[in-house]
């Protein structure tokens, strides 16, 4: 145990540390906000939609948890090409134990910068619509954090370039955000697109914070909770496996 909470912190303070990965990571979120959030809330309103501020925010925060915790994986491959990783893995501990430790670091990182996403989204007008359910919200916050972490840690087990990891998580991230019902309602897509959503984990981790946070569920919390739940054991297993046999 003592392992994982000197690698969950060694996350923090790098998180804390870097003032301008901070800042720099609240960019995009804070453009989609205020550019999407703005520019097409009368188009939504129109359509009978309601505030589409209201809408959109827990989708951003999703998409913030998605970017931050998926590229905390490059740490892992920074961490083998400078040597680092190597003097981790010899300690006499089990790499479970390491591969959990920083799986946790990130996810409590991206889960941080998911509650600060919250908090600046107050200030363009988001409210959520019911105190007592945002444990629930950050419940699911936290599951969208290590179930991306956990499969970014995976992938980046695989790799050992940080190009070839970077080329990877830009084809994944923006088809996992954008076929996610982040930026738009899933009711009434054709099937294809609901059939794509219905596969995409980003998909019901969105509903569970839409559902938290805005009142308005596609998929239902229950089944959101356990479909997250469900998907981060399995990339635990797998990322597990597959960091143990890391070879530096």
């Amino acid at each position: 145990m003592s392992t994982i909470y000197i690698l969950w912190l060694r996350q923090l303070k790098r998180y804390f540390r870097s003032k301008t990965r901070i800042i720099g990571s609240l960019g995009q979120p804070l453009l989609f906000l205020l550019a999407l959030g703005f520019g097409f809330g009368p188009i939504f309103q129109r359509a009978g939609g309601g505030n589409y501020i209201q809408f959109l925010t827990p989708g951003i925060i999703a998409m913030s948890i998605l970017f931050t915790a998926l590229f905390s994986g490059i740490e892992i491959i920074w961490d083998r090409q400078f040597g680092f990783l190597k003097e981790t893995l010899v300690a006499p501990v089990s790499r479970l134990q390491i591969m959990i430790g920083r799986t946790l670091g990130g996810a409590t990182v991206a889960s941080l910068q998911g509650v600060i996403v919250l908090l600046l989204s107050l200030l363009v007008g988001f409210r959520p619509v019911s105190m007592a359910l945002l444990p629930m919200a950050f419940l699911f916050t936290v599951l969208i954090a290590l179930l991306f972490t956990a499969l970014g840690t995976t992938i980046a087990s695989l790799l050992e370039d940080m190009q070839g990891f970077q080329l990877i998580m830009n084809f994944l991230v923006m088809p996992i955000f954008f076929l996610s019902g982040a930026l738009f309602p899933l009711q009434g897509l054709p099937k294809g697109l609901i059939a794509v959503a219905s596969v995409n984990p980003l998909s019901y981790g969105v509903d569970g914070l839409r559902g938290t946070l805005a009142n308005g569920v596609h998929f239902g919390l229950t089944m959101d909770f356990l479909v997250l739940g469900v998907i981060v054991a399995i990339l635990l297993v797998v990322g597990g496996y597959l960091f143990s046999k890391i070879q530096v």
